[in-house]
């Protein structure tokens, strides 16, 4: 499969950012569907993601950019980007390599608060 980049204007990227800094982007597995991840882009990240095909997120706690799975070898390919009707948060379908979450499980969303018991 080839790399595909997508180089995108400032201002085609700058309609993501009208009501925050930050863009929520849910990680979503291609085949699956399963959610792995909810993380956060700056213009930055965004621009590095579009450009690369692979994930680029903003760390809020340590306010810098990281490339998911760029130590731990767990990369995100890039299968999809869409954004919603409001243009502040992005759906992206990934090819997942191992683990999406850092305590080592498949997704991050694991820990089951509620559920409805008819259904």
């Amino acid at each position: 499969m080839n790399q595909k980049s997508c180089v995108k204007s400032d201002a085609f990227i700058e309609k993501f950012f009208q009501k925050s800094d930050l863009l929520p982007a849910i990680v979503q597995e291609y085949g699956t569907n399963e959610v792995l991840m909810l993380a956060y882009m700056n213009r930055e990240s965004f621009q590095k993601t579009l450009e690369s095909g692979y994930t680029w997120f903003y760390s809020r706690s340590r306010r810098e950019l990281w490339n998911k799975g760029a130590t731990s070898g767990h990369l995100q390919k890039i299968v999809s980007i869409t954004g919603d009707c409001d243009s502040d948060t992005l759906l992206v379908v990934v090819r997942q390599t191992g683990p999406a979450c850092h305590t080592g499980s498949h997704s991050c969303f694991f820990n089951e608060i509620w559920r409805d018991t008819d259904e």
